[in-house]
C-alpha cells in the first residue's frame, strides 16, 4: 500500500498485545518493516508518556532505536513509546508519518494518525476507529497455516475446537467459581466430540490452566505447555469452533478473523463495561455468541481491521508528502 522504498519502523513496548496490534498494521501495509523494542531506563519509563525521551535514544545517536536512515512511517503502541514518537517527529518533521495505536493522550494533537477501538469513544480529525483491534492473523497467514499444519494439531481428528485463555487483568479476574465453570465448559466441548486445542497466554493463572486440563480429561486434545513454539496461529487456522475468554479484546478480535463460530466465556469477576459492550457489538454482527453450555454452528464474514487501518494510513501518507524529501 506504500510507495516502493518506504521504510516502516514499529516501536514496541515489549508487551505481546501491543506488538500484535502494530505488526498487524505493518504487515497489512505490505512494505518491509523492522521492530525496535523501546526500553527506557526506569526513571524515563515512569515519566512516560509525558516525560522526555531517554537521552541514550536520541535520534541519530549511536545505539539509539532511531538508526539512520530514518523511517518514513512510524507505528507505535504503548505508553512508553510516546516520547519516542514525539522525538522522531521533532527530529525529522514532516518527512515522517507517525501512527499511534490506542490513545496517546498527551500526544493526541501531535500524531499524524491515531487508531482507537470504537468502544473507547475517541474522536478527532486524526482518529480512525474500528470495532476490532488490528492483528497479524490475515486471511493469507491463516491460509498458509492450513496448507502446512502443525503435526501436534494435525494428529487431532476433526472437528477441532480452539480454547483461547486470557487471565487476570485490571478489569477481570478468575475466581474459583469461574475456573470450575470453564473446566465444565471444556468438558462439555470434549464430550460433544470435539478435539481440544488449548493455549494459555502470559496472563493465564496456573489455576485456570489446571482447570482446563481437568476439563479435557482423557479426551483427544493438545494443550500448549510452553515447550516449543506456541501454535496459536495454527489453532486459529484449524479451528472448527472457538471458545475464548472474554477478558481480552485482542483475543476475541483475533478469533473473529477466522470465520469460525466464536463463543465467548465471560468471567463473572469482570468489572470491564467496555469489553462487555464490545462483545455485544460483535454479537449483533453475528460473529460471536456468549457460551451457553454448548458449541453452536453459525457463520459470518471474517473481520480483519488491520486492512482498514492500513488503507487509511496509506491514504493519509500519500496526502501528507512524508518521505518525499528522500529522508
Amino acid at each position: 500500500m506504500l510507495p516502493d522504498g518506504a521504510r516502516v519502523l514499529v516501536l514496541s513496548s515489549g508487551k505481546a498485545g501491543h506488538e500484535a496490534n502494530s505488526r498487524g498494521v505493518a504487515e497489512a501495509l505490505g512494505a518491509p518493516y523492522i521492530v525496535r523494542v523501546v526500553a527506557p531506563r526506569p526513571l524515563f519509563a515512569r515519566l512516560a508518556p509525558y516525560g522526555p525521551l531517554d537521552p541514550r535514544d536520541r535520534p541519530g545517536r549511536a545505539g539509539s532505536v532511531f538508526a539512520p536512515p530514518f523511517p518514513h512511517v512510524v507505528i507505535a503502541c504503548g505508553r512508553v513509546t510516546a516520547p519516542y514518537v514525539r522525538a522522531i517527529k521533532r527530529a525529522v518533521g514532516s518527512q515522517v508519518f507517525t501512527v499511534f495505536l490506542q490513545d496517546p493522550r498527551y500526544l493526541r494533537g501531535r500524531v499524524d494518525l491515531i487508531w482507537a477501538p470504537e468502544h473507547d469513544g475517541l474522536s478527532g480529525g486524526n482518529v480512525i476507529s474500528t470495532l476490532t483491534s488490528p492483528h497479524p492473523f490475515s486471511a493469507a497467514r491463516l491460509a498458509a497455516a492450513r496448507a502446512a499444519p502443525d503435526p501436534r494439531l494435525a494428529a487431532l481428528p476433526a472437528p477441532r475446537a480452539a480454547v483461547l485463555l486470557g487471565g487476570t487483568s485490571g478489569s477481570h479476574d478468575f475466581p474459583p467459581d469461574d475456573v470450575a465453570r470453564l473446566s465444565a465448559a471444556v468438558a462439555a466441548i470434549a464430550g460433544a466430540g470435539y478435539s481440544g486445542m488449548a493455549t494459555p497466554s502470559q496472563r493465564t493463572p496456573p489455576g485456570l490452566v489446571a482447570g482446563v486440563r481437568a476439563g479435557l480429561g482423557d479426551a483427544l486434545a493438545f494443550m500448549w505447555d510452553g515447550a516449543g513454539a506456541n501454535p496459536y496461529t495454527q489453532m486459529l487456522a484449524h479451528a472448527d469452533a472457538i471458545l475464548v475468554t472474554g477478558d481480552s479484546v485482542n483475543m476475541v478480535g483475533e478469533a473473529v478473523a477466522t470465520g469460525a463460530p466464536v463463543h465467548v466465556f465471560e468471567p463473572s469477576g469482570g468489572r470491564g463495561g467496555k469489553i462487555a459492550r464490545y462483545i455485544d457489538a460483535l454479537q449483533r454482527l453475528g460473529a460471536v455468541r456468549r457460551f451457553n453450555g454448548r458449541l453452536e454452528r453459525f457463520s459470518y464474514e471474517p473481520i480483519d481491521s488491520s486492512q482498514t487501518i492500513a488503507r487509511e494510513i496509506a491514504r493519509r501518507f500519500a496526502a501528507s508528502g512524508a518521505g518525499s524529501g528522500g529522508g
